[in-house]
Order: C-alpha cells, then structure tokens, then sequence
C-alpha cells in the first residue's frame, strides 16, 4: 500500500513534534542529529520486526537489547543515556562497514542535555513520540518502505531551515537537476560536496532502476552521518560516502588517480573563504589547469574539481553557483574563459531568488558537457518562475517542465532563453550574465539628446518668463 499524502503529512508532524523535546536547550544544529539518529533507530527496528530478520544475511543486523522497542521498554530508566548510546554503538560494531561511525556525532549522556534528570526527562519524551502508539498503527498498517525515508529528508529540510541550508538543497532544485543530467542505467554518479545526500537520491531516482552507483564526499563529520543514514533508509546501502574535504583531500581516488563519472552534481558553499588555494598550484591531480581561483572564492574550485572527475567523452556535470560567478573578472573570469573556449559549458539557467534556505540571492545552474554537438551556449532565464511560499520561494508549477523542454530543444525563446555563439559570448567578455542575452524587455527607442536638450532649454525661458511675471504681480500687490 502506497502512503498517501495525508498519512505522510501526519507521520511528518510527530517526528516534528519531537524536537520540542530539545527546544531552548541546544539550538537546531545539534539537536537534529539526536532526533534524525532516533528516528533511523526506528526504521531499523521496525524493518528488522517487519521482515522477521529476511534481512539478517543482506542488509544490517540488529543486535539484541539494541532496538527501539527494547529502549522504549526502558525509557524510565535512570541510565537511558548509556543504553542508548550502548544499543548505537552495537549496531555500528555489528554492521561494518555499512554503519560504521553513522552514530559518531551523538552522545544521548551529553551534558548539553542538562542534567541528569532533566535530560532522561527529555531522553523519555524523545522515545515516547516515536513509540507513539497511533504512530506504530498508521505506519504498520501501510507498510510503505518509504514512510520513514520521506520522514526523515522532511525533517532534514525543516533542519536547514532552521540552521542556514547550508546541507540540503530543495526537493524542486533537486529534481530539475536530476532531469538536467539524465542520468542512465549503469550511470556512476558522484557529488563531492553531497551534504546530506539529496541530490544523490534525486539522481538516483531518475535512473528509476537499481543499476547505478552512488559517491560522495562531505567535510561535516555531523552531515556525513546523516548522508549515510539518508542513503541507507533509502536502499541505497552500497552509496560510498566519504568524510573530508574534496579541495584538499579527494577520497575519491582509483590507481592514484581521481575516480572518473558519468554525471557530477553538487551544491557547493558559496564563495567559500580559504580554501586552500595556495596549494592548488601544487594539486598533484592537476585539477587547477585552467587556473586557480581566488583565495577567497572556491565556487570554481568546486567547478574545477568536478570537470576533472567526468569520463570522457560523454560525462555530464550540474553545479548551483551565485550570479556573481558567472560575471567576475580576475582569476574566475580567466577560468571561465578556459572553460567556455574548451568548449566544455553547455548552459546557464538563471533561477529565482529565495530558492534556498538562508540565501536570499539569485542563483544559477551552470550544465557541462564533455560531448557537446556545438560550440553555441543556451541561457534560460527562470528566475520569474516562481511563487512567494512563507519562509522561501517555491518554482512555480510547471516551471520545470518547461525549463528542461527549452533545455532539449537548444533554441532560443523570445524572452526566456537564447542560444549564444562562441563568438557572440566573445564580444561580451566572457561574461554569462543571462540578462546580457535573455532581453526580457524591448529596446527602447533611441534618445535623440539634442532634441532633448533643446526641449530643456524651452522649458527653462518659459520658467523665467513665469517667474518674471509673477514677480511684477507680487509688486503691484505690495503697492
């Protein structure tokens, strides 16, 4: 039975209701990670129960005396802390290397958690809200493998919300990318930035198949926990994520090398400061060739890394960017150039402001394309496509749709998309700036400024003669 719409919605606001347990003693960052650890805690217990251990030779075990049900039973505990983080640190031992070090950023007897009995207070109402009876009938009784794996990237979004976005990039930008990139069966897919794992899983579902191989690279030890999570509650097991810094320390590595794939995608930080830019000359995968970006801005250090990890010849890339990048001059603007004349970028899609927690700036999708059939570039201009939502903008319906059509046709559409020459983005610098060639308004009739001029000149006379007049007026009155 597929969950429906309202189902999920209710299951949404339980697991929501938990965080209240955390309200006004530690702020959002960390209390995300003991409410999204409980409720993985729940999806493994209840698929272990479900399957009546089916699973026991092809997914994860569970240990004894490490499920949610045994926790819940001994929630009034005075040591509920230690069982908790006993049961976690069980199942890593017995689940390597799929789990190992998921639990690493939680710690169910930290003092954050207040003292000793106010924190098995909250430890209590945190089990309580999961092992919501009403909660176990409604999600026992649909029995959609789904239900917790769409709880938990709710309660993921509702997190970035709430701390800056920095790890999540929204469900509608997610899929836009998804269908951008085409990924195909067989496709190896990475994203070196991957946060908590949402545009992996958007790719994934586009293949709409198991055939495919999932990577990823993520700096936060805190979100690379979470990503392995995400990537498990949503059968994506075999998902190899790493923790570390892509810039200065790609994992990704194959014979000494950096590993090769079919379609990267990412939502880097914006304008990342010190990102180790003065070892980019040295980069022994030479991932800089084209030059190095500033020492203040990694946005093309995130774009450099990524076209030097897609195969040749057909490996496709997808990278959210700040207007500013696609205009700069200096060391960004040369690199810009460098990719535009190795004929590598194949458009820019200009989105709406607000799309993305905590950054009100527009922004932009930047597609490359080691096989494109032309030299020409094709700009579309969305950032009108959408509609005011309460906290962020939302794409409007359809925006979609008619964003990736525009994209398939490579033509352009009077006031929303042009296909650019190499030369004609020559004649403008290099600059991407989609207004430079998306005319959303018409020209304007030529100002002839001595027509102008002479104009001014009439109106100042007859502003004196008023002025004269009124004077003689006032004269005669005073007399």
């Amino acid at each position: 039975m597929i969950v429906s719409r309202s189902e999920q919605d209710y299951i949404n606001r339980v697991a929501w209701r938990a965080c209240e347990t955390f309200r006004g003693v530690i702020d959002a960052v960390e209390y995300k990670n003991y409410v999204l650890v409980m409720l993985f805690l729940k999806y493994l217990s209840d698929v272990w129960k479900d399957t009546r251990g089916n699973y026991r030779e092809e997914r994860f075990v569970l240990p004894p005396n490490s499920s949610f049900d045994f926790l819940f039973e001994w929630r009034d505990e005075p040591d509920i802390g230690e069982l908790i983080n006993l049961a976690l640190r069980n199942i890593e031992e017995e689940n390597r290397p799929k789990l190992d070090g998921v639990f690493r950023s939680v710690d169910f007897t930290s003092p954050n958690l207040g003292e000793t009995r106010d924190r098995n207070r909250r430890l209590r109402h945190l089990l309580e809200v999961f092992g919501d009876p009403i909660l176990e009938l409604r999600t026992s009784r649909i029995r959609d493998p789904n239900i917790i794996a769409n709880t938990y990237e709710y309660l993921i979004s509702r997190f970035a919300n709430h701390s800056g976005g920095e790890f999540y990039t929204p469900y509608q930008v997610s899929i836009l990318l998804a269908k951008l990139l085409q990924p195909k069966s067989g496709s190896r897919i990475c994203d070196p930035i991957c946060g908590s794992g949402s545009l992996l899983i958007s790719m994934a579902n586009e293949v709409g198949d198991r055939n495919l191989e999932l990577y990823g690279q993520e700096p936060n030890g805190s979100i690379w926990a979470l990503c392995r999570m995400n990537m498990f509650l949503h059968g994506k097991d075999d998902a190899r994520i790493e923790l570390g810094d892509v810039l200065n320390n790609p994992k990704l590595i194959k014979g000494g090398s950096l590993m090769k794939f079919d379609v990267v995608v990412a939502n880097p930080p914006f304008s990342l400061d010190k990102w180790g830019a003065e070892n980019a000359e040295m980069d022994e995968f030479r991932r800089f060739c084209r030059g190095v970006p500033p020492k203040n801005n990694a946005n093309y250090a995130f774009i450099s890394h990524m076209i030097e990890t897609l195969v040749e010849p057909n490996g496709k890339a997808g990278v959210i960017v700040p207007h500013g990048a696609l205009f700069r001059r200096g060391a960004e603007g040369s690199i810009r150039r460098n990719l535009i004349e190795d004929n590598l970028l194949e458009a820019v899609i200009g989105l709406p402001a607000n799309l993305f927690f905590g950054i009100g700036i527009p922004t932009a999708i930047m597609v490359f394309n080691r096989g494109k059939k032309t030299k020409d570039v094709l700009f579309i201009d969305a950032s009108n496509d959408y509609d005011h939502a309460k906290n962020q903008n939302k794409l409007r319906d359809g925006a979609i749709a008619t964003i990736i059509e525009t994209f398939k046709n490579f033509q352009s559409v009077e006031k929303y998309a042009y296909r650019a020459t190499l030369q004609e983005i020559k004649e403008n610098g290099f600059s991407l700036s989609i207004s430079r060639y998306v005319k959303r308004f018409e020209d304007e009739e030529p100002v002839d400024l001595k027509q102008v001029q002479d104009e001014i000149d009439k109106l100042e006379k007859e502003l004196g003669r008023v002025r004269l007049e009124l004077s003689r007026q006032l004269s005669d009155l005073d007399s």
